[in-house]
């Protein structure tokens, strides 16, 4: 996060020098205009000509100056957002995490929040604090864009590839995802990574440049509940219709299960380890997709 704010206040200040740097330059070829004018000698008399023929030049004039003033604002503003920021994504984190009916819902929202509450901060900077004229508005963000575009291909593909996921939907915050080799529940979509827990309570953060240009599986796809799978081994000689009974009431009898959603019990003959056995497959539905590896494993230990 530390590494975010230092960027953008050198972004900020990148864009405060170009807009200070504009001023002066605006500034030195208006008085060298005006130095020029002055040495020229009058001409020789002429017959007068009438106003309305004659062709009026006007010099440009930039009255617009960035203080030093403007500056801290800007800064002040912007700590204090991050602040306010931070603090209300922490408060509706705590409440999704007590109330498991509005845990997905928040979660969702939370992306949406931050970024709107952003685009206000640094629309109020510009338009307010700074007020830049224009053209110098203008002139600073082609600069700037052009800059930011040679150097950071990566990150806007990265950026881009994150708008596309918000507005496209493949996946939310919440959802259980495999993405390459890795699997677990998305807990953050920004502009450019996506960030999921594994089983292993790892965190890992892939660039959406990534995720934009390969296959995506979404397990629960915006649902509280998902499908589980238990696979298990057993000897060929077992009564199939006892196995099929006992694997049923395995996944019935689960805390964790999701009756509303059918149960399936798959059997077949598999060669595994050079011994011919018996494959199980459990298929269930967990009622809580937090619970989703606990729910496999209740129903492993009770088969």
């Amino acid at each position: 996060m530390s590494r975010r704010i230092f960027a953008l206040l050198f972004f900020l200040t990148f864009i405060f020098s170009g807009m200070y740097h504009n001023h002066a330059v605006a500034q030195t070829i208006t008085d060298s205009t005006v130095q020029a004018d002055s040495k020229i000698s009058p001409p020789a008399k002429e017959p007068a000509v009438p106003e309305e023929t004659g062709i009026q030049i006007t010099k440009p004039k930039i009255e617009w100056k960035i203080s030093f003033g403007k500056i801290i604002w800007s800064l002040i503003i912007f700590f204090i957002a991050f602040l306010i920021v931070k603090y209300i994504s922490k408060f509706l984190e705590s409440i999704a995490e007590r109330w498991a009916n509005t845990r997905l819902l928040i979660k969702r929202l939370l992306p949406i929040l931050r970024i709107s509450s952003w685009t206000i901060v640094i629309y109020i900077i510009i338009a307010w604090i700074l007020a830049p004229p224009i053209e110098t508005l203008i002139a600073v963000t082609a600069s700037a864009g052009i800059a930011i575009g040679f150097a950071s291909q990566d990150i806007l593909k990265n950026i881009f590839g994150g708008i596309m996921i918000i507005f496209d939907r493949p996946f939310q915050v919440g959802d259980k995802i495999q993405a390459g080799n890795y699997y677990g529940e998305v807990v953050q979509i920004g502009l450019r990574t996506v960030r999921i827990v594994t089983a292993d309570d790892s965190l890992i953060s892939i660039p959406n440049g990534d995720l934009v240009n390969q296959a995506v599986s979404n397990s629960n796809s915006g649902e509280f509940n998902c499908q589980v799978v238990a696979e298990f081994y057993l000897p060929i000689d077992i009564d199939l219709t006892q196995l099929k009974k006992i694997a049923y009431r395995a996944a019935a009898v689960s805390k964790y299960v999701y009756l509303k959603k059918p149960i399936a019990v798959i059997i077949k003959n598999e060669i595994h380890e050079g011994r011919s056995l018996l494959k199980v497959r459990l298929k269930a539905y967990v009622q809580d997709l937090r619970y989703e590896f606990a729910f496999a494993s209740d129903m492993t230990e009770l088969v």
